[in-house]
């Protein structure tokens, strides 16, 4: 179990969902309410475009074969605001 005050995490998976894990998740929708997560620690997102349960993942990527493999790399800094 992660200590409550260090930020949930962000995992890519392979071919599937972005994971979230952490204590204190909180997702919030484009108007700022907040999704209920009824206490979990562990939360999937879609990242096919596909999942009928969006913004979370309901295991369509496996269905529709979804491919997409990802390495961490470092971004280049953002461009300056004028």
């Amino acid at each position: 179990m992660s200590d409550q005050n260090e930020p949930p995490v962000i995992v890519v998976i392979n071919n599937g969902p972005y994971r979230v894990i952490g204590e204190n998740i909180t997702i919030k929708d484009v108007a700022g309410n907040t999704f209920g997560l009824a206490g979990r620690t562990v939360v999937s997102l879609c990242r096919c475009g596909h999942s009928e349960n969006k913004p979370f993942c309901d295991g369509t990527h496996a269905r529709i074969g979804f491919q997409s493999e990802v390495e961490a790399r470092e971004l280049p800094p953002p461009v300056p605001k004028l």
